[in-house]
């Protein structure tokens, strides 16, 4: 089966970026491009068709080579969920919780299995497979159980990318360390070097490059410039690096950073937003008076909750509310606002039930079935009418109280609520944000509120400026990576 990989000197290189281009480029070429990662530990999920998780990332590549999603393309999905244990999706189903002892002692085969199956299905349905690693392939004390990097460029004798930050400092030392600890036949494999992530003068790193390729034998295929865009993030350790507009724009939107953040990507399409500012606000920061605060989803909901009152983030919330604040609660972050959230069974790490922001009338349940699905539906708050999509993954069970007015945002009273002063809302619907006549409409009532004009609400959904963020990445990365020795 034809395929290309993608590895990384070191977590953050840069592979999700590199890979993501290459299917546009390649499927741009004519070529029927699959992404695949064999397994991702990731809490940005997405959910395909036909009701499988994947990682957010792999349904990106997936878009960027002008493909479905398939759970093929990530047949392995491990969500942390804090105390060294994470759940675990195979082909897009939860198998349940698993410390990581047992997933290295009992998994690895099991594991193996389901990505060989994986590659056998996408090689016969696509003409090239494009396919990223995890992490470092040279981490001499996990190669024995690692099964996304080398292993798998091993098992398709794909020509191999290597990918270094050099924003870091390091870079040479990193792509000659890398090199110097895999094995023969995985060494050759590697058939160029790609530099990430670089600022300055191009011809300051040529006598650099020179050396590189005369020290190892192998050509750097380019440098890719520091790109100065927000694109889709795998995890929460990216948000770190993210550039404020702050103090630069209109609005203001703060979303609490919990530290078992998940499906962050909800929040790309307001980072989009040319009027608005999005800011990570730790638990342990201070609230202070943003325009509006979202409560995001959570892979542990109830250990979430209880550090947001251990902090006195519950409280700030509570009297921002107060004050006349709107606050915005998706999938774990709306259970969170409700009245009481109850895990009898452990299923998340934390069993008991507790009191929740007393917020909204709801009262959530987790149970070990999980919940996951694409849904359309019509809006009735902000505006009446208007269609919106998105997905489900949560495990939570919601009855829904009727007091202080509360008004359905949907046609589908299952996915969520606001408060009679459209001042608290809650949603099970990740993708909301993508709508573009809907997030519209709920940032002009923001903008009401501080006496701005509307913005028109006439526009189309991300996805269309999803599709322009891929086309501009896959020109810089083309213009400046050399693909022949790969092709």
């Amino acid at each position: 089966m034809k395929a290309i990989m993608v590895v990384g000197t070191t977590s953050h290189a840069g592979k999700s970026l590199v890979a993501t281009a290459l299917c546009r480029i390649l499927s741009r070429r004519g070529w029927r491009v699959a992404p695949f990662k064999g397994q991702n530990m990731a809490l940005n999920a997405y959910v395909t068709a036909t009701g499988g998780e994947i990682g957010y990332a792999q349904a990106l590549q997936a878009w960027a080579a002008g493909v479905t999603p398939e759970v093929d393309m990530n047949p392995i999905l491990l969500k942390p969920q804090g105390d060294m244990t994470s759940q675990v999706i195979v082909h897009g189903k939860a198998q349940g919780r698993i410390n990581a002892l047992d997933y290295y002692e009992k998994f690895i085969d099991i594991g193996w299995q389901a990505i060989a199956d994986s590659l056998k299905r996408l090689s016969a349905e696509f003409d090239l497979i494009v396919c990223e690693g995890a992490g470092s392939p040279a981490e001499i004390n996990l190669k024995h159980r690692d099964l996304t990097n080398m292993r798998v460029a091993k098992h398709l004798n794909a020509p191999t990318i290597l990918v270094v930050d050099i924003d870091r400092g390091g870079a040479f030392a990193h792509v000659v360390g890398t090199l110097e600890l895999l094995d023969p036949d995985e060494r050759e494999l590697i058939r160029g070097v790609v530099i990430n992530k670089f600022r300055g003068r191009r011809s300051l790193l040529d006598s650099g490059i020179t050396w590189l390729e005369e020290r190892t034998g192998i050509p750097v295929l380019g440098v890719i410039p520091w790109i100065d865009e927000v694109f889709p993030a795998e995890d929460s350790l990216s948000l770190v690096d993210r550039p404020s507009r702050k103090g630069r724009t209109d609005l203001t939107i703060a979303v609490i950073r919990l530290p078992r953040i998940s499906n962050f990507t909800d929040f790309d399409p307001l980072e989009a937003e040319p009027t608005v500012t999005v800011e990570y606000v730790s638990p342990k920061q201070s609230l202070n008076y943003p325009d509006a605060v979202i409560v995001p989803g959570s892979k542990a909901t109830i250990p979430d909750l209880l550090l947001l009152k251990k902090t006195g983030m519950a409280e700030q919330l509570q009297n921002y509310v107060t004050a006349g604040g709107t606050i915005f609660g998706i999938c774990g972050g709306f259970q969170m606002l409700g009245e009481m959230l109850a895990d009898p069974e452990g299923v998340e790490g934390q069993e008991g039930r507790f009191e929740g922001l007393n917020l909204l009338p709801v009262k959530t349940i987790i149970t070990p079935h999980k919940i996951a699905r694409q849904r359309l539906v019509t809006s009735q708050y902000p505006y009446e009418g208007l269609p919106v999509s998105g997905y489900e993954i949560h495990q939570g069970r919601s009855q829904f109280g009727t007091s202080n007015g509360v008004k359905n945002l949907f046609d589908d009273p299952s996915l969520g609520m606001v408060d009679q002063e459209q001042s608290v809302w809650g949603t099970y619907l990740h993708g909301i944000f993508d709508n573009g006549p809907w997030r519209r409409a709920w940032l002009n009532r923001l903008r009401h509120q501080r006496g701005l004009k509307a913005l028109p609400t006439g526009i189309p959904n991300y996805r269309e400026q999803r599709e322009s963020l891929l086309d501009r990445l896959a020109d810089v990365v083309q213009s400046h990576v050399n693909l022949k020795p790969l092709l």
